[in-house]
């Protein structure tokens, strides 16, 4: 409490002062002066070297590299997307846009780089990210400092850090994370609609009892499952399909509503989906088809019959999809057939 006391009363009364830093140094001077009997980094981690470890090739076999292959392609994937995620919050809050390319590439480098002198995989997190840039860094070059003053610290204080307390490293996170949530777009999500309401208190309830990584895979499909929802609920069919006449929208193209009674081939049923047909919305169309008054073919079923569907209002589809609706429409009116021939 008295580390965020600390930072928040700086950024008030003294806002270009390192908040951060002061209540971290303030807190460890603060317990190696009391004695206060709270878990340090010493007491937790144990000493922490001050001398790099010589660089060194690891010992490479094909049993070993096929043992380690899917966690490597695990940690490769979540260091990527977490490195991107972390960039485009960055680019939230300093209003500029990344290269992402040039993010993961530079990642892979130091990352093999890094395993010479065994380190571990790492990449870019949205806490040290939204710290950086809540600390006022402006530019890549505030990343590569923090490295060196990292390597600086280590070299120089590496024993001075054995004295940081991890409740003040845990007061820096709190108020790293409450200056993360924007309160006005969670108000708005909320007001939204149901679906947005559930994505985001999935995704909150997972990041806090489980883990983010597992909260932005489950937030990233509870989304999707969202956006085909309401995309094929935009999706429509009717039987009133232009085909004579003038374009309303732009006057080139001969078109007007279809007639079934002037129709020169009664056998030929035109039918306008309007929206984008994929899986989603297959269910739809058939049902809307199913209702159009299609009893016809019930009641008075010619031996042969076609159905046309132009696609000029369908901004997406797939051949696949038009022989689903094919096969649909021939076993609900044509029963006994059971065939179908589906052409482009």
């Amino acid at each position: 409490m008295a580390t965020v006391a600390i930072i928040l009363g700086l950024r008030k009364w003294r806002p270009h002062w390192p908040g951060m830093l002061v209540a971290v140094g303030a807190a460890a001077l603060a317990t190696a002066l009391l004695n206060l009997p709270v878990q340090t980094i010493g007491t937790k981690f144990g000493g922490i070297p001050s001398t790099l470890p010589a660089p060194s090739l690891p010992d490479l076999s094909l049993d070993k590299v096929m043992a380690v292959l899917p966690a490597a392609i695990s940690f490769t994937l979540l260091g990527a997307i977490e490195s991107l995620l972390s960039a485009v919050v960055a680019d939230g809050m300093t209003g500029r846009r990344h290269r992402s390319n040039c993010e993961l590439v530079a990642q892979g480098a130091a990352n093999l780089g890094s395993a010479l002198f065994g380190g571990f995989c790492v990449s870019g997190t949205i806490a040290r990210t939204a710290t950086n840039v809540r600390s006022g860094a402006h530019g890549p070059g505030s990343g590569m400092l923090h490295a060196l003053f990292i390597l600086l610290f280590m070299a120089v204080a590496a024993p001075l850090a054995a004295y940081i307390p991890l409740a003040a490293l845990a007061g820096v996170l709190a108020v790293v994370a409450w200056n993360m949530i924007e309160k006005p777009a969670i108000a708005i999500l909320v007001r939204s609609g149901w679906g947005e309401a559930t994505v985001l208190a999935a995704t909150f309830f997972l990041t806090i009892f489980r883990d983010l990584t597992e909260a932005i895979v489950v937030g990233f499909a509870l989304g999707s499952v969202l956006f085909i929802q309401r995309m094929s609920k935009t999706t429509a069919i009717s039987t009133q399909t232009p085909l004579v006449g003038r374009d309303e929208a732009d006057g080139a193209h001969p078109r007007g509503s279809y007639d079934e009674e002037a129709a020169a081939n009664p056998e030929v049923v035109v039918y306008r989906i309007t929206g984008a047909l994929f899986f989603g919305a297959t269910a739809s169309i058939g049902s809307g088809r199913d209702q159009l008054g299609d009893d016809r073919w019930l009641t008075d079923t010619p031996k042969h019959f076609r159905s046309v569907y132009p696609v000029r209002h369908i901004p997406e589809t797939d051949h696949g999809h038009f022989r689903r609706i094919a096969v649909r429409h021939v076993q609900r009116f044509c029963p006994a057939t059971g065939r179908s021939r589906a052409s482009p």
